[in-house]
C-alpha cells in the first residue's frame, strides 16, 4: 500500500490559483504564508498516479479535438458501480467543463423562462446565478435546523412542488455548505414529492466521493428506477482528486428524451459535450488507479475536522460546529457574536483568515463561515489560532 504525503502544501501562490489571486485581491498586503480556505479545492498535490499517467500519456498524445473513448466510459461506470452500486450505460453520460455548467444548461433545458426551480438554500451560490441570469425564476425552499442538523422542510416542498409552474429541483447530495450526506429515506420522501407533481430533479452530486465515516451516501437516482428516469446526476472527479482546472464533469440522463432535450439547449449554447483532452484521460486515471489516495485523503479530512471541533470546543465554545458528514467543507456558526455581516468579514479579513463568508449562500447563511478542511493539519491549526484570537 502507498502512503502519501498529506503534510506538505504545495506553493500554490506562485501558479496563479484563483483563491490566492482573490485573497490578494481583498487584501494587497497579506502576510506571506497565509493560505486561504475558501474555493473548494485541496491544498494537496495531485495523487501522484494521476501525474505520472498524465506524463506517461503526453509522451504519445497528440492534443487536438478528443472525443470521451470506451476507456473512458468504462471507468466511469466502474467507478459509479464499484463504490455505489449505480449502472450507468455510456448512452447516459455526456460530458461538460464542469459541473456548474452543467447545471445552467440543465435549467435551461428543464425549465422555461419565468418557471420556477426550487433550491434549498443555504446553498452553493451558482445555484441561484443558473437560476436567476438565465430567465428562471428562483424558488426557495429553506432547510430547516434540528438539534444541531439541517433536515428538508417536505411540507414546504410539497406546497411549492404542487404548483404547476415549477418545474425543477436542483438539489445539492451531499449537501455545499451543510456537509448533509442524505439518507435513502429522506431522498425517498422528497423524490416521491418530485414524482407526484412531475418536478425534473437536477442532482449535483459533485462531492458524493467524500464521505465520512459513519455515513453513506446514495446518488437520488439509485433509490428506483422510476427516479432514475426523473433525475440527471452531476458528478466529476474534480472535487475527489483536486483536478478542477481540467474542466471535466460528467451529467448522466437516463431517459432518453430528456438527454435529447439537454444536448439541444448544449448545442444552441455552443457546447457539444466535449472537454479537453487532458480531462478526459485524467478522470480514466482518477476513476481506475487512486481509490487507496482517496481512502487515505478522508482519513486526514476527517482528522482534520475532529481536531477543529476539539479546538473550538474548547477556546472558542461560543462558535457552533456543524456535525460534518460529506463534504471537506465545514460549516460554522459565529452568530453568537452579534456581529453584521460586514463587520464579521472585515474581522476575518483583518486577523487574515479568508474563509467562504456565510452570507454568499444565501441569507440563511449571514452569520456562518464556510472553512475548507481539505490541507495539511497543522495550516488548520495555525488559522484556528487566528480565529479564537479574532
Amino acid at each position: 500500500m502507498s502512503v502519501y504525503d498529506f503534510t506538505t502544501a504545495p506553493r500554490r501562490d506562485m501558479d496563479e490559483a484563483l483563491k490566492w489571486k482573490i485573497m490578494k485581491e481583498k487584501k494587497p498586503d497579506v502576510r506571506e504564508g497565509i493560505v486561504p480556505f475558501s474555493i473548494a479545492d485541496m491544498e494537496f498535490a495531485n495523487p501522484p498516479e494521476i501525474r505520472e499517467g498524465l506524463t506517461e500519456y503526453l509522451q504519445t498524445a497528440v492534443l487536438g479535438y478528443q472525443t470521451a473513448g470506451p476507456a473512458f466510459y468504462e471507468a466511469v461506470g466502474s467507478w459509479t458501480k464499484r463504490r455505489y452500486g449505480r449502472e450507468v450505460r455510456p448512452e447516459w453520460l455526456i460530458t461538460t467543463p464542469g459541473v456548474v455548467n452543467a447545471l445552467f444548461h440543465g435549467v435551461t433545458a428543464f425549465a422555461e423562462e419565468g418557471e420556477g426551480v426550487i433550491v434549498m438554500p443555504p446553498v452553493y451560490p451558482p445555484f441561484y446565478r443558473a437560476v436567476e441570469r438565465t430567465g428562471r425564476r428562483l424558488v426557495r425552499c429553506a432547510l430547516r435546523e434540528e438539534d444541531g442538523r439541517y433536515v428538508i422542510d417536505y411540507e414546504k416542498m410539497e406546497e411549492l412542488a404542487a404548483q404547476e409552474e415549477n418545474k425543477v429541483l436542483l438539489f445539492c447530495s451531499p449537501h455545499n455548505p451543510t456537509g448533509r450526506v442524505w439518507s435513502r429515506e429522506e431522498l425517498t420522501r422528497l423524490g416521491e414529492i418530485c414524482l407526484r407533481h412531475g418536478v425534473f430533479i437536477i442532482s449535483d452530486e459533485i462531492h458524493c466521493d467524500l464521505i465520512m465515516p459513519g455515513h453513506t451516501f446514495t446518488s437520488f437516482a439509485a433509490v428506483s428506477g422510476e427516479l432514475e428516469r426523473n433525475t440527471m446526476t452531476c458528478i466529476s472527479p474534480s472535487k475527489t482528486f483536486n483536478l478542477a482546472g481540467l474542466e471535466t464533469s460528467i451529467a448522466i440522463v437516463p431517459d432518453p428524451e430528456r438527454m435529447r432535450a439537454l444536448k439541444r439547449r448544449m448545442a444552441c449554447a455552443g457546447q457539444e459535450g466535449r472537454v479537453n483532452a487532458l480531462g478526459y484521460k485524467a478522470c480514466e486515471i482518477a476513476y481506475t488507479r487512486c481509490d487507496e489516495w482517496l481512502s487515505q485523503v478522508l482519513e486526514v479530512i476527517y482528522e482534520n475536522h475532529r481536531a477543529l471541533k476539539a479546538f473550538l470546543g474548547e477556546r472558542c465554545p461560543q462558535i457552533r460546529v456543524f456535525p460534518l458528514e460529506g463534504t471537506y467543507l465545514q460549516w460554522l456558526d459565529l452568530r453568537a457574536f452579534g456581529w453584521t455581516k460586514e463587520e464579521q468579514e472585515r474581522r476575518m479579513e483583518e486577523a487574515d483568515l479568508f474563509l467562504d463568508e456565510g452570507y454568499i449562500f444565501g441569507p440563511e447563511g449571514e452569520g456562518f463561515e464556510r472553512i475548507n478542511l481539505a490541507c495539511p493539519k497543522n495550516i488548520l491549526m495555525e488559522a484556528l489560532e487566528r480565529l479564537k484570537r479574532v
